[in-house]
């Protein structure tokens, strides 16, 4: 039970660039969501953590997926002097679980999405794809593990981080783990932090837009293939919509 719970520490290894003291003021938090999709099902499932400044925003969900079932999740995280996504999933025999995920910080936030794959099974795959924009004194961690179990072959997974800072005094952690105990599988993982193309942002003010307006597009550009997939309109513009205007605060 979540009263149980013991505060983190920087000991453990998925709180180790969190605000332990925006923590300590809402712990203990509940117990993780519990999402099961059956067997040959699917769900799509749209998170949009835009909390105001002073709040700390902390989801955590536990999903299983059954033989053959698929998930997409995709999250924008951009509110609350703390907002933490926990993502802990199950994967059985040939499912699938998808994440496009991108987060949006400034000032003294602090940003974290914390991601882990339990592939158990034969031939299941997962994909995840993470985009952050920081600027100000902001930390946007990522951590993703992705632990295979011995018996689980075939497995197919990766991990693409890429985190743009807006000042030299933000800063990105991305940490994507790989824990392999099965010989016949595919698992990569990438991770690149860097700063805005110089050469683009003076192309674009070359060409009469303004500076403010061609750094917004360009980070428009930086996140927006996260989004693309969202079948829903209405959530994707939502998505959208939230972004659009955590950039223009940071900006």
């Amino acid at each position: 039970m979540a009263e149980l719970l013991a505060l983190p520490t920087r000991r453990d290894e998925s709180w180790r660039y969190s605000d332990l003291e925006a923590v300590a003021l809402v712990w203990p938090v509940p117990a993780p969501e519990r999402i099961e999709v059956a067997a040959g099902d699917e769900i799509a499932r749209v998170i949009v953590q835009d909390a105001a400044p002073d709040v700390v925003a902390i989801h955590d969900y536990a999903v299983v997926l059954g033989a053959g079932a698929r998930a997409t999740f995709h999250i924008l995280n951009t509110g609350g002097r703390l907002g933490r996504v926990t993502i802990d999933v199950t994967l059985h025999e040939g499912a699938h679980f998808e994440l496009g995920a991108a987060m949006l910080g400034g000032g003294e936030q602090t940003l974290e999405i914390v991601t882990t794959m339990r592939h158990i099974e034969p031939h299941a795959t997962s994909n995840q794809v993470v985009r952050s924009v920081l600027g100000g004194r902001a930390t946007g961690s990522y951590l993703g593990k992705v632990a295979v179990a011995r018996h689980a072959q075939k497995t197919d997974a990766s991990q693409s981080v890429k985190a743009m800072l807006l000042a030299r005094t933000a800063t990105a952690n991305a940490k994507p783990e790989l824990e392999i105990y099965a010989d016949d599988v595919k698992c990569a993982h990438g991770a690149t932090v860097g700063e805005l193309d110089a050469n683009a942002l003076f192309y674009l003010m070359s060409r009469g837009i303004a500076p403010a307006e061609a750094k917004a597009l360009l980070l428009r550009g930086f996140i927006a293939g996260v989004f693309d997939d969202v079948a829903d309109d209405a959530a994707r513009e939502r998505l959208e919509a939230a972004a659009s205007a955590a950039l223009e605060r940071m900006l």
